[in-house]
């Protein structure tokens, strides 16, 4: 689990192409410090696991339901990446619950910068726009952000200067694809809703 805090930006130092996957080498001498064989590291937004590390990289491998349902297969050599390691529990919970799972890719549509912010929209899948609401959360590239408005297609938010200089969104133009997760809440209430809906009808 992961609280959608960027600790590093990293970068994509070599992409190898397998039959059914893709093998990424990523350089993030924060988050690999103290990372093992088999420990999870979230890479924009997605978990995945650390097969090796050594010299402040790390390598996981990708599988083909990944790189289709994200923007990892549109990354390469020299590609920056949002880094991040899952929360240790009894740690403190700076953004939301993030599970690494990517729901869908959204594009940034528009910037609008101002003088201690920026605004940017970014378009949402077919599906999601009903988990996204004003003021809740939503995981952008790994990013914990706060909704500022919300359309059937279509979302805000507004982004300091940390976040611009600390993250990938600091450089996303408009066409550029970004991976989001709705909050899980969200979904495990419209189910449980859904069941409760279909048993009053039986």
């Amino acid at each position: 689990m992961f609280t959608g805090i960027v600790e590093e930006l990293g970068e994509i130092v070599a992409v190898e192409k397998l039959d059914d996957a893709s093998r990424f080498q990523v350089r993030g001498p924060v988050v690999t410090d103290g990372a093992r064989h088999g420990d999870s590291i979230a890479v924009n937004g997605v978990c995945l696991t650390v097969v090796d590390t050594g010299d402040g990289r790390f390598s996981a491998d990708v599988m083909a339901e990944t790189l289709d349902r994200s923007s990892l297969g549109a990354l390469t050599v020299g590609s920056r990446v949002n880094l991040e390691r899952p929360m240790a529990l009894g740690g403190r919970l700076g953004g939301h619950l993030v599970q690494g799972h990517v729901d869908g890719t959204g594009t940034v549509v528009d910037r609008k910068p101002s003088e201690h912010w920026e605004i940017v929209t970014i378009s949402l899948p077919a599906g999601l726009g009903r988990y996204v609401v004003e003021k809740g959360s939503i995981t952008v590239d790994g990013i914990s952000l706060t909704v500022v408005d919300a359309g059937p297609d279509s979302f805000t938010v507004s982004l300091i200067p940390t976040t611009l200089a600390l993250t990938t969104l600091g450089v996303k133009q408009p066409g550029d694809p970004v991976n989001l997760e709705v909050d899980v809440l969200a979904k495990y209430v419209e189910r449980l809703l859904s069941h409760k809906d279909k048993e009053a009808i039986e």
